[in-house]
């Protein structure tokens, strides 16, 4: 059963084969990009198509346009956000890289409804097919943007996909958050209003430009209408990026990419950012933001990671805890000294180096952490670290006792 069965989609068009779909091709596909003389009037219809953003947060995309719409000031800026830096997401690379297009066509959109002056595209300098393909797109449509448009390249970092560290990082080459107030849609790409949207969530609205909100809201099962991108990884036959329907199950998903149900001992959701879930419990979970927002998963970026019955939760964990200590902005105490201790405690316990009160110790710095950053980042790692030890309760305390791992029934060797 396939995972989506609508037409004129995301992902329709060329196979993704890192060969960018060329400007010709895209517009024998789609049509020329509707431009009106005030683009506004796509503000209501992306209100009404109920359009979450895709970065992470899943803040309504037209409400996001409408404020820096009624701004007070005459000059802003649109910042296509394409950092990803997220190690287990891939799917905005992946549109990049073969709908350059369909990008540039909604940041055009963003800037004539809100009335911008510049569009930057923030790409993650790693993505080498992505910039490529959104520079030669730009340049195949300089005259038709109409206003000046550059790419820059985000640092390799987790934290600099976050909105203030684009920002930060476009004005002085510092890819690090910074603290609100002033927002970014008040002060923010040289000093002005600036809308930081991400990449999908532009792609998005292009579409609905051209088929409009019904057109949108034809897909979704549930409460959340429409389609998302999602990254499937882990104990799969086949990883990679999907477009699904959004309500589908995580066992379709499964299904669809080959990963059995007695392969999979758990599922990390949402990413770095998001949390575990024990596979038994979410099998039948629709992929919908707000029914997993009523039981405390999230959506996040679109992840899907699925972890295999041979692997130790407690080992994974550990890698993603050192992951977030290690990508940390490092400018205060949380990230500096507390996620490097929770990252430090938990390789101790996967590695049989650490006894019950190690445990104690965790749940404590878990608790601390959390709402005490200059930004979210340690919001992020308490969330997963919960979690985990909710889902790998059991294993995390055998590791602590016994220095033993359940799952692979060997002494573990420190480090």
């Amino acid at each position: 059963m396939p995972l989506l069965e609508h037409s004129e989609r995301m992902l329709d068009g060329p196979p993704l084969d890192g060969r960018s779909e060329r400007l010709d091709a895209h517009l024998a596909r789609l049509g020329a990009l509707p431009r009106g003389a005030d683009n506004r009037d796509l503000i209501p219809s992306l209100e009404s198509s109920g359009l979450l953003g895709r970065g992470g947060a899943g803040f309504p995309v037209g409400r996001k346009w409408r404020a820096l719409a009624e701004r007070n000031a005459s000059r802003a800026v649109v910042v296509a956000n394409g950092a990803e830096g997220e190690q287990a997401s891939f799917k905005d690379r992946v549109l990049m890289a073969g709908r350059p297009h369909l990008v540039v066509d909604g940041a055009i959109l963003a800037a004539d409804a809100i009335g911008a002056d510049e569009i930057v595209f923030y790409v993650g300098s790693e993505h080498d097919a992505a910039v490529l393909a959104m520079s030669r797109a730009i340049e195949e449509r300089r005259a038709e943007i109409g206003r000046p448009v550059s790419v820059v390249t985000a640092p390799v970092s987790y934290v600099a996909g976050e909105a203030t560290a684009a920002v930060h990082y476009i004005n002085g080459g510092d890819a690090r958050p910074t603290t609100t107030p002033p927002r970014v849609s008040q002060r923010g790409v040289h000093g002005l209003p600036t809308l930081v949207q991400n990449v999908e969530s532009l792609a998005y609205a292009a579409l609905i430009a051209r088929f409009g909100e019904r057109w949108y809201r034809s897909a979704g099962r549930y409460g959340s209408k429409g389609t998302a991108l999602i990254s499937v990884t882990g104990a799969v036959r086949e990883s990679g990026v999907r477009e699904i329907e959004l309500g589908t199950t995580v066992g379709e998903i499964a299904a669809a990419t080959g990963a059995s149900p007695s392969g999979v001992q758990a599922v990390v959701l949402g990413g770095y950012f998001g949390t575990w879930a024990a596979a038994g419990n979410v099998w039948g979970l629709p992929l919908d933001p707000a029914i997993m927002q009523s039981r405390e998963l999230t959506f996040g970026c679109g992840i899907v990671g699925f972890l295999p019955t041979s692997a130790c939760g407690v080992a994974a964990t550990a890698e993603i805890m050192a992951f977030m200590a290690k990508e940390s902005a490092g400018q205060c105490g949380p990230c500096v000294y507390g996620l490097r201790a929770l990252g430090d405690a938990t390789a101790r316990v996967a590695g049989g180096r650490a006894g019950a009160e190690e445990l104690g110790q965790i749940e404590r710095w878990t608790s601390q952490v959390r709402g005490r950053g200059a930004c979210h980042h340690p919001d992020g790692a308490a969330q997963l670290m919960t979690s985990a030890l909710n889902v790998f309760g059991d294993e995390f305390v055998h590791h602590a006792r016994t220095g033993r791992c359940s799952i692979t029934s060997a002494r573990i060797e420190a480090a």
